[in-house]
């Protein structure tokens, strides 16, 4: 029997390893971002076509690589970080394995120019397929440019599981932003078909986080600080009436690259306890100094996790400093001893000058229509004549007080009576059904075995979500027009949610056009959402969509219809008429799942006579 192992060629190899490495495009990006950054660079520049299956260009104007060092960084395991295996517990760099160039030449066409500094000439090569094409001298900037098109090229399967252009996009924002925030002493941009998404200018911590998240980041952000032996702290956390119910905003960085970790994320949750509203997550960007000797970063491919030597002792300082700065700067008032308003400058009251009563002088023999003024008897004194003050008070005076007061009783009741009469109108109507409002949060109806009682919020939910699935399958929202087009300016990787499903929203009634940089115009809304402003729904509905998407992993319509049911629906604590909660039972007995909320829990609950006279039997 001949022997059947075998030692496979280094481009099959290749490929292998980048199914670990290189996942999607954003994989690439963040890889290639890295390396520039390990360069040394401060100007970085990303350039994306068709989210990054067609072309990925990364220009950054780092140290550059010499004629051998360019076409040694396509071999597998080929690196400058790391010398032995000693120094993986010394690591500053972003990079360190040396897999991610060779993994992402193994299935793609890549150029690569770069010169040094010092050099006149720079170096060119071309391979595909982990097969050099050509390597030639060239010129070319200072630094490095790297071309990667068509990712996936030669593995057909994994580029037919991508997604579609903006929810790759949207990954690749991702990454961008990680990076960035990591180095705001960067210059940054991002170029997709042709436009602009990113231009970020050198600047300081909390100038990137508003460049990046929007300039209302600005007035939601408390500065988190704390240096002991352990770890040094730094970075800021978002108030707690801003936090969002998805994760989106949460950022860890450790020694500067970012890690996911759920023991950490929990400090920070800790610290704000009691503060935050139900199922809502706050926005944090903290930066983590520690000796690299002291964690273990070659834990994971994408190396976004870590293991480190003392996690409580670090979970105890995150929790407690981010607790202590919520209480600095926002939750305690402060006192400003300085303005104007103070009580040296307030004004001195005069003395109390003598009070005099007004009185009141009228002309009882005064008609208004006749035409005679010169009458002593039917002129009126006038309050600025000289004899206003000594004419005499008419007798009885005080009894046009009592007969507007029994005219203004009368009135009251006459209002009272009619009110009456539309409510015994309304009970008439419906007199087979008896309802009533339980904590302006559940509908009591009585029944012939007993009442049953319907959670409202929960019933309202179920009806808009089957009516917006209708209207997404069949096309059929009902847009109401704004008097005034109002312009929404998202972030851009909502912005690129957006995008991905506006041929739904529109289904659903929204009147939604794409207006320039990361912004649109709305000129109209679904009948049912009147009383919300556009940039709340906007917001609220791709919120409830990422939410949905990342914890129920449901279908894109689905996920839809039950975000924009949740901000539609009647919220608990609003009081309803009889009309109302009429035409709600009617219309969640009209749905195919009456009884089942959108969170799988029950809409309706009966409870019978028996049981109820077992209780009072006990």
């Amino acid at each position: 029997m001949s022997d059947i192992i075998q030692l496979l060629p280094d481009s099959v190899a290749n490929q292998i390893a980048a199914g670990e490495v290189v996942q999607r495009p954003a994989s690439a990006v963040k890889e290639l971002i890295e390396n520039a950054i390990d360069a040394g660079a401060d100007k970085i520049q990303l350039i994306i076509k068709d989210a990054g299956k067609a072309l990925i260009q990364v220009i950054d104007n780092g140290c550059g690589m010499s004629v051998t060092d360019a076409r040694m960084c396509f071999e597998r395991h080929a690196t400058s970080k790391i010398r032995k295996a000693d120094d993986l517990f010394a690591i500053r760099t972003m990079g360190f394995r040396g897999e991610a160039m060779a993994s992402i030449a193994a299935i793609a066409q890549v150029e690569l120019k770069t010169r040094r500094h010092e050099d006149e000439l720079g170096t060119c090569i071309i391979i595909e397929g982990s097969e050099v094409i050509s390597q030639e001298a060239c010129s070319a900037n200072p630094g490095t440019s790297i071309c990667v098109k068509n990712l996936f090229y030669n593995t057909p399967a994994r580029r037919n599981f991508l997604k579609s252009n903006p929810v790759e996009m949207r990954y690749i924002i991702d990454e961008l932003q990680r990076v960035a925030l990591a180095h705001p002493e960067i210059f940054f941009t991002l170029h997709h078909n042709g436009q602009e998404v990113y231009h970020l200018p050198a600047t300081n911590l909390k100038q990137r986080i508003i460049h990046l998240l929007g300039s209302s980041y600005n007035e939601r952000l408390v500065p988190v600080e704390e240096d002991t032996i352990v770890i040094k702290l730094r970075g800021f956390v978002g108030k707690p009436e801003f936090a969002k119910r998805t994760r989106g905003e949460q950022f860890f960085f450790v020694n500067n690259r970012f890690i996911k970790d759920a023991y950490l994320n929990h400090a920070v949750l800790m610290a704000f306890k009691e503060l935050l509203p139900e199922d809502t997550f706050p926005l944090y960007v903290l930066f983590i100094d520690i000796d690299p000797a002291k964690i273990d970063i070659n834990v994971h491919p994408t190396k976004t996790e870590i293991k480190y030597q003392d996690e409580q002792t670090i979970y105890a300082i995150i929790r407690s400093a981010v607790k202590r700065s919520l209480g600095r700067y926002n939750i305690t008032p402060s006192l400003d001893f300085d303005q104007e308003n103070s009580i040296e400058h307030l004004v001195t009251p005069k003395p109390f000058e003598e009070i005099v009563p007004p009185t009141i002088s009228f002309n009882p023999n005064y008609n208004p229509f006749d035409t005679d003024n010169d009458k002593p008897a039917a002129r009126e004194t006038s309050r600025s004549s000289p004899d206003y003050r000594n004419s005499p008070i008419p007798k009885n005076w005080d009894t046009l007080y009592e007969i507007a007061r029994r005219e203004e009783s009368t009135q009251h009741r006459i209002h009272e009576e009619k009110s009456i009469s539309v409510d015994e109108q309304e009970l008439n109507k419906t007199s087979e059904r008896q309802l009533f409002q339980l904590h302006n949060r559940f509908i009591l109806s009585q029944i012939k075995s007993g009442f049953m009682l319907i959670n409202q919020q929960a019933a309202h939910e179920r009806i808009l979500y089957e009516r917006f699935l209708q209207q997404l399958e069949t096309h059929s929202g009902i847009s109401q027009q704004s008097l005034f087009p109002q312009t929404v300016t998202l972030s851009a990787g909502d912005f690129e949610l957006l995008k991905e499903l506006l041929p739904d929203i529109r289904a659903l009634g929204f009147d939604v056009r794409e207006f320039g940089k990361n912004t649109v115009v709305v000129d109209g809304i679904p009948a049912d959402l009147n009383n919300t402003s556009e940039l709340e729904i906007l917001e609220q509905l791709l919120e409830g969509f990422k939410n949905n998407q990342s914890g129920l992993k449901l279908d894109k319509r689905d996920s839809l219809a039950r975000s924009l049911a949740r901000n539609a629906a009647t919220k608990a604590g609003v009081k309803m008429s009889l009309e109302e909660m009429n035409i709600l039972i009617d219309q969640l007995f009209a749905c195919q799942m009456p009884n089942v909320a959108l969170n799988g829990k029950q809409v309706i609950t009966t409870f019978t006579l028996n049981e109820i006279l077992e209780r009072f039997d006990k």
